[in-house]
């Protein structure tokens, strides 16, 4: 029986420290200036870490001292963490798996449309009075500002590969027509009627794009390319809770077995 409560106080230990990398993604996505902006996975993932934390470390503890009461409860709580994980994971993946950038003509950088990305994602940036609080964060940035002391003349501006949030919300659209004087700064064409987007662009540095349709799906896009990385993350994760689990599992009932037997050998002699 010490045998095996030492491995399940092993195992339950793993398992704390598999916690870690989801408490580090969560707190990654969160530093991220348009996560910041956009609150959605980062406090559920930094929770589920924080719960799968706090449960190995009471399965270490009932395993340590060989609490079989506490043990059962890490085994079920163990279980719904990674039931919500999994349900987690597959959610990420499924609200991004929609929305890629399109090519321009002598430009490296993308352009982003919203009807391309999933409709649940679309939900969180359609609504005005979200897209308001999220516009005034992020103008309040420096993604955009930057641009002007990184990109010194108009070719090297074009061949720069733009993160899609720079693409959408820091200048007009290229089928606009507009004429570039800095990345921030466009003269407006004699006609802008391209796309809805033309006549939102503003020169002033506190509005620019942040209002345009392409600034919303940039923002998707810059957040798909962050939550894609986490799930990888989570996932490579995941696999490893479930094997710590099913370990955990078998030397649990291993050790149940072996005091069953004990009990039995002495109610014998």
């Amino acid at each position: 029986m010490a045998l095996s409560n030492n491995v399940i106080g092993a195992i339950n230990f793993v398992a704390m420290l598999l916690s870690i990398p989801i408490i580090g993604a969560g707190i990654w996505l969160a530093n991220q200036p348009d996560n910041s902006c956009m609150k959605i996975f980062q406090w559920p993932i930094i929770t589920l870490g924080v719960l799968i934390l706090v449960v190995g470390l009471a399965g270490f503890i009932g395993a340590f001292w060989r609490i079989p009461v506490l043990l059962t409860a890490y085994l079920v709580a163990m279980l719904v963490l990674i039931i919500l994980l999994a349900c987690l994971v597959i959610f990420i993946y499924a609200v991004t798996i929609r929305g890629t950038g399109h090519a321009e003509p002598s430009r490296a950088y993308l352009e982003y449309h919203l009807e391309d990305f999933s409709i649940w994602l679309q939900r969180r940036v359609r609504s005005s009075y979200k897209w308001e609080r999220i516009k005034t964060c992020l103008s309040s940035t420096q993604i955009c500002p930057s641009l002007n002391q990184s990109y010194s003349s108009p070719i090297d501006f074009f061949n720069a590969h733009l993160s899609p949030i720079e693409s959408g919300c820091c200048k007009p659209p290229t089928a606009c027509g507009y004429t570039i004087v800095n990345p921030t700064n466009w003269i407006s064409p004699i006609s802008n009627i391209a796309d809805p987007d033309c006549v939102r662009w503003n020169n002033d540095q506190d509005q620019l794009c942040y209002s345009c349709n392409s600034c919303k799906a940039g923002l998707l896009a810059n957040l798909k390319q962050e939550w894609r990385k986490a799930d990888i993350i989570l996932l490579i994760t995941l696999i490893a809770l479930i094997c710590v689990y099913v370990v955990g599992c078998c030397a649990f009932r291993n050790a149940q077995t072996e005091d069953l037997f004990r009990k039995y050998r002495q109610g014998y002699s």
